[in-house]
């Protein structure tokens, strides 16, 4: 990997991943597309560093800026998300093997959920990338568990791999999470970007990952649960996770 690209939707989602950058040394600011993109090194890894902005649209035409400007060569998104199967909570991790746009429907000219003209609905999530994710995370539950289990005051966060489910609309009811779960009974979680990510990856063949933390239920608790974990703990998860990660690369 000669160049990785790290996204995410809202700057609390990265945590302090630019300062660090900024720290480590010389850093370029290319701004694009009404975005700004960091080009410099982090945790020894040469990396490209930005905000899409929430959406698929915005997150597929920033994976084409990091893949046809900048020239990266694997993805990584990282952000927050609402868990759609029951026993995925607030605080657990998620990390994708597949993702797929649960509100794309073409039909009845193409199957639901199929992107036309590609054959397919879902989209890979490159192992090796997920492997070193997974990893990542479970060591920072591993290391910081007690802490964290005392701030949701549940059980030990868990770390799951699977079906990562991306929309234009934040899912914030229980009529509207179930539907998901009756629609796609493998979906761990609902986001608003991996999907269209993964969609530009696979086109370009540009190996790519997503991991998302639980912020929320998708229920109609989701807007002040989502807004409470963004603020106060979005970042210390990114952090942790991503130098862990960027470490071991």
């Amino acid at each position: 990997m000669k160049r990785l690209g790290i996204v995410a939707a809202l700057p609390q989602e990265l945590g302090d991943l630019i300062a660090q950058m900024q720290a480590a040394g010389d850093v370029r600011t290319v701004t694009l597309g009404r975005r700004e993109y960091y080009v410099g090194s982090v945790h020894g890894v040469a990396a490209v560093v930005t905000l899409a902005r929430i959406g698929k649209v915005a997150a597929a035409a920033t994976a084409s800026a990091l893949i046809h400007v900048f020239e990266t060569d694997a993805i990584v998104f990282t952000g927050v998300a609402g868990g759609v199967r029951a026993d995925v909570r607030v605080g657990d991790i998620v990390v994708a093997d597949m993702l797929l746009q649960h509100d794309l429907d073409a039909s009845p000219l193409f199957p639901r959920y199929e992107v036309p003209l590609l054959d397919r609905a879902y989209f890979a999530a490159d192992a090796t990338l997920s492997n070193a994710l997974v990893h990542a995370a479970q060591t920072f539950i591993d290391e910081n568990g007690s802490t964290l289990t005392g701030r949701f005051g549940v059980s030990r966060p868990a770390v799951h791999r699977g079906l990562i489910v991306s929309g234009d609309r934040f899912i914030a009811s229980s009529e509207g999470v179930m539907a998901l779960r009756d629609a796609l009974p493998d979906a761990l979680a609902v986001e608003m970007e991996g999907a269209a990510l993964a969609q530009v990856c696979y086109e370009y063949a540009v190996p790519c990952a997503v991991v998302r933390t639980v912020s929320d239920t998708a229920d109609a608790a989701a807007p002040a649960s989502f807004g409470t974990f963004l603020t106060e703990l979005a970042g210390t998860y990114s952090n942790g996770i991503l130098a862990r990660f960027l470490s071991a690369a």
